[in-house]
């Protein structure tokens, strides 16, 4: 990502009912959610969603798919990723201490280690 389209979904998420939808929509995970419902889920009307959602989607933040009479939006994780990789890129600078944070709430996102035995 450069840092035109990085600007282009900051301007996206500078808005409180984007940014709910868009975290809400990654809880959702890659299944998504329909636009009736994620309006439910942040607390606006139907038309204020679509609004909101064709701004994510115009900076390539989520996706959409028709699901009969539905629609589906989605996060475009390579997109996502690719704005938190253009954050993270410098961020250290020979101090992992300063990323640490950040690191371990992505960690969330990796396999799933309940079950592992450490014997």
């Amino acid at each position: 990502m450069d840092e035109s389209q990085a600007l282009v979904a900051f301007m996206a998420l500078g808005q409180e009912h984007r940014l709910r939808a868009l975290r809400a929509l990654v809880k959702a995970g890659p299944d998504g959610m329909a636009s009736g419902a994620l309006a439910n889920a942040i607390g606006v009307s139907a038309s204020t969603i679509s609004f909101h959602l064709k701004e994510l989607q115009q900076a390539g933040l989520i996706g959409s798919r028709r699901a009969g009479r539905s629609i589906i939006y989605s996060v475009a994780y390579p997109v996502l990723s690719g704005l938190v990789e253009f954050l993270m890129t410098d961020c250290c600078q020979g101090h992992p201490e300063v990323c640490a944070p950040a690191l371990a709430a992505l960690s969330a996102c990796g396999p799933n280690t309940k079950d592992v035995d450490h014997a």
